[in-house]
């Protein structure tokens, strides 16, 4: 998996084309992760500074969202929820086994690119649990050999 370069003028365009914005940071962090996969390491000066913010400020608000990322998922990312309706009914043991079989940590990809698994805070299928997302389906009732299968294919 290659990943893109992240070169300044890009950046630069791509927050100028926001400012005009009321309440810009949100729309510029979508816009370089959409450009990018990810919001790059060089963007992060550049925007503390078209905002007058502090880079601090700026980790506080990519590190809240957890849809944000700091560097580029794999081809396949799988969610799971971890809110306590679904913690109740098995998360705990589904995410266990999920990145157990991978091998990772939760915000890990495969050595080959191919998956990343990330933790979420309620994907609205209370009722379904454990709730997973994978590449943007929801599953109700997820079983882990059904997730890994799915993002194997």
């Amino acid at each position: 998996m290659t990943t893109k370069a992240a070169p300044t003028p890009e950046i630069d365009t791509i927050i100028a084309a926001h400012l005009h914005l009321e309440g810009p940071l949100l729309p510029i962090l979508h816009a370089l992760q959409a450009a990018y996969g990810h919001v790059p390491a060089e963007a992060h000066a550049p925007i503390a500074a078209a905002l007058n913010i502090t880079r601090a400020e700026l980790h506080g608000v990519i590190s809240f969202y957890h849809d944000f990322r700091d560097k580029p998922a794999g081809v396949h990312v799988v969610k799971i929820c971890r809110a306590e309706a679904c913690q109740a009914v098995g998360a705990n043991a589904l995410s266990e086994a999920v990145l157990a079989k991978l091998g990772l940590d939760w915000h890990g990809t495969t050595p080959d690119g191919r998956v990343t698994v990330e933790p979420v805070y309620c994907l609205g299928l209370c009722a379904c649990g454990p709730a997973a997302m994978v590449d943007g389906a929801l599953k109700g009732r997820a079983k882990a050999d059904a997730l890994l299968a799915e993002v194997s294919a």
